[in-house]
């Protein structure tokens, strides 16, 4: 038995090729979760979706399903294009990667609907993207189930104290200890930042950064994203150190 959905606000996460001039989409939508739907000719030149399905557009779509995957019957945008470039479209892109990894088919949830457009308006507008990520990565993990346990001691729930080092572990939260290196090691005060989000610490930025790139990839299963790795690259790129001269010493 077919279903038809009508007009649904949507997002293009990512579309690759299928047959001679279609595509294949996959579709964050408000009321139906991730979709997946052939969009029939629409690579075509003289197709009138050619512009329309696009990541970042806000659309209505609409579509017939016999299985999992559907056949887009319809798609007109619904708002102005993003306008997104440089750091904010490759941190967008990779907000799109962690919807396609970490959502399930067919599994309505508009608070992560409404996360996910928030977040993309947010990096359309702000000069500091990483604070964006950040704040909607700690926002996105909660949602999943998967929450940061900040602000109390694995094992006993006692407060973090901020005078205090701590060993974040992934399945547990902060375990204190003694030394104040390592991975995943952080101070009190830090973690409790993070907690706060007060990311206009550049101190505190990083250490998110660095605490969250290993719970998404634990999560994730060890699975490197494509985004991110192109970040850290052109990141490297900006700050990576001048030459020497050959005559002078290392």
């Amino acid at each position: 038995m077919s279903r038809r959905v009508q007009q649904q606000p949507g997002y293009v996460l990512h579309h690759r090729p299928f047959q001679d001039s279609s595509q294949i989409l996959d579709i964050l939508t408000r009321d139906h979760g991730k979709v997946s739907v052939v969009a029939r000719g629409s690579r075509g030149s003289k197709s009138r979706l050619a512009g329309v399905l696009r990541p970042f557009l806000p659309l209505r779509v609409s579509w017939v399903a016999k299985s999992d995957l559907g056949t887009l019957t319809g798609a007109e945008a619904a708002g102005a294009p993003s306008g997104l470039r440089g750091d904010a479209l490759l941190s967008a892109y990779y907000v799109n990667e962690l919807m396609l990894y970490f959502l399930h088919r067919h599994d309505p949830q508009p608070e992560i609907y409404d996360l996910y457009e928030q977040s993309i308006q947010a990096l359309c507008g702000t000069s500091n993207v990483a604070a964006n990520l950040r704040h909607f990565e700690l926002e996105f993990l909660s949602l999943l189930g998967y929450a940061l346990n900040l602000d109390r001691v694995a094992g006993t729930h006692d407060d973090v104290d901020p005078d205090l080092h701590y060993d974040y572990r992934v399945e547990d939260g902060p375990v204190p200890v003694e030394r104040k290196e390592g991975p995943l090691v952080f101070s009190g005060a830090t973690l409790l930042a993070i907690a706060a989000a007060q990311f206009d610490d550049a101190n505190v930025l990083r250490a998110a950064n660095r605490l969250l790139r290993d719970v998404v990839g634990y999560h994730l299963g060890g699975k490197e994203l494509k985004s991110r790795k192109v970040l850290l690259e052109v990141h490297r790129g900006r700050i990576a150190p001048p030459r020497k001269p050959d005559n002078l010493n290392e």
